[in-house]
């Protein structure tokens, strides 16, 4: 098995990581990088709950290969918060009730603040275009909807 030297910027900090060629981005980050807060929930692409954002857009991280991630940077629910203050998106879930068992809130958050960094202002529709690929057991949706919304007016 042939290995890859990589720079990959990870919540801010760039890490040299030598990875297998079969890796995952969610395995190097969580087997590599102790970075647990991304979930392996179905490990095809289906569920979120591995979302991670790579060069600013949503990814599902079990469906990159860690080798692809040279030079990117990589952003996952640990590097939402900022000088310990949460992002108002994590916020907003806790106010909310968005969190229930809260297996799948890692990529929902990542992909909601995807959202709003290219739309400040979605309407329901685009949230729950945006979230499409998230799936949750627990809530039925509706409090992780009005978290987005609320952290949406927050910005106004």
């Amino acid at each position: 098995m042939s290995f890859h030297r990589i720079n990959v910027t990870v919540n801010g900090t760039t890490e040299q990581v030598d990875v297998p060629s079969n890796m995952t981005l969610l395995q190097m980050l969580r087997e590599k990088l102790a970075v647990t807060g991304t979930k392996n929930g179905c490990a095809a692409g289906e569920c979120g709950a591995c979302t991670v954002l790579m060069n600013g857009e949503p990814v599902n991280s079990c469906m990159v290969l860690a080798a692809e991630c040279n030079g990117a940077e990589i952003v996952t629910v640990e590097g939402l918060s900022h000088e310990n203050k949460l992002d108002p998106i994590q916020e907003e879930m806790i106010k909310a009730g968005g969190v229930q068992c809260g297996f799948c809130t890692p990529g929902v958050l990542i992909s909601a603040r995807a959202l709003l960094n290219r739309n400040p202002k979605p309407n329901e529709f685009e949230i729950r275009d945006a979230l499409v690929g998230n799936l949750c057991r627990c809530t039925g949706y509706i409090r992780i909807i009005e978290a987005v919304k609320n952290a949406a007016n927050r910005s106004a």
